[in-house]
């Protein structure tokens, strides 16, 4: 590869898009979207995509490119991540890497480790077991693979299912395969910079965002889903506010309700977010928000990079 990748990681609602999309432009760079969610087609809102004029100004891949009625993988997100950066650098430009699906960084950075195959019959069990009684299997799983019980939110029943799953068919837990993928060398020489905000700010920022969210028309972007015939089991609208809106227009929670639950999982993310990032080697990190911490980001550039930064800055 002809140059690091600028990685921008930290909690939701902390500013990345707005200093990837800072440091692009000063660096002469391009943004690669690492957003599970930002990837699908009419889920802008929700999302909180960069404007369309930001786009326009600063190239943004990854952004807008399936279809929210099918699901979109870590593996398709490498094999079109690695594609831009390609692309990008072979147009003498930076990639900067910008999102808050870290699962989809670490692939892109270490690589997705060699899964065992899948078995229909084991993974019908424990959907089973998983209707019966939720906690028991999540009882299962901590004893199976504590690091992944740990790590995987307890509702969410396609990840624990699978850490299940790979871990008896493979006779040793997900987290040790894992691991041993982590051990082997980056794909890609990188900066990782990791935005660490005070967290009462973090949390009224949160709050913030989705009572913007919701004026700026949410419940209308999720009926247009649905009516597109995206289905209500579909993994796009898994996303934080996309879910609870569904229960709104179902007539099951109130706009207020819905409201709180969305800042009580948006905060709940935003932590699972930051403990992911201390589990990472060799974190620049960075106190405050977005644009704020741009100039010193920069200087650290520079002195990891050399006078070729230097060069860079204002071309783009």
């Amino acid at each position: 590869m002809s140059g690091p990748l600028v990685v921008v990681a930290g909690p939701t609602a902390a500013g990345k898009t707005a200093l990837g999309a800072a440091l692009a432009e000063r660096l002469g760079g391009e943004v690669i979207s690492a957003d599970a969610f930002a990837v699908y087609r009419g889920m802008d809102i929700g999302t909180a995509k960069p404007p369309v004029e930001l786009r326009q100004r600063i190239p943004h891949h990854l952004i807008d490119i399936a279809d929210p009625r099918e699901t979109y993988s870590a593996g398709a997100f490498v094999r079109d991540a690695r594609l831009a950066i390609a692309s990008i650098q072979a147009r003498g430009r930076v990639p900067v890497v910008v999102g808050g699906t870290h699962f989809y960084v670490r692939a892109l950075l270490h690589g997705l480790f060699a899964e065992p195959p899948k078995d229909p019959g084991l993974r019908e069990r424990l959907e089973a077991e998983w209707e019966a009684d939720p906690a028991s299997v999540r009882a299962r799983l901590q004893g199976l693979d504590p690091e992944a019980a740990a790590r995987i939110p307890p509702r969410d029943r396609q990840r624990t299912l699978r850490a299940l799953e790979v871990g008896l068919v493979a006779g040793r837990p997900m987290s040790e395969l894992w691991r041993a993928q982590q051990a082997s060398l980056p794909a890609f020489e990188h900066v990782m910079l990791g935005i660490v905000p005070p967290r009462g700010e973090l949390h009224a920022r949160i709050e913030t965002r989705v009572g913007s969210m919701l004026l700026a028309g949410l419940l209308g972007e999720v009926r247009s889903l649905l009516l597109q015939g995206v289905p209500r089991g579909a993994q796009a609208l898994k996303a934080i506010g996309y879910r609870e809106c569904a229960r709104v227009l179902d007539g099951e929670w109130s706009v207020d309700r819905a409201r709180d639950e969305m800042i009580v999982a948006t905060r709940r993310l935003a932590k699972r977010q930051q403990t992911w990032l201390r589990s990472e080697p060799a974190v620049e990190w960075l106190a405050g928000f977005g644009e704020a911490v741009v100039d010193e980001v920069v200087a650290l550039l520079e002195a990891r990079r050399g006078p070729d930064a230097r060069a860079r800055q204002g071309t783009g």
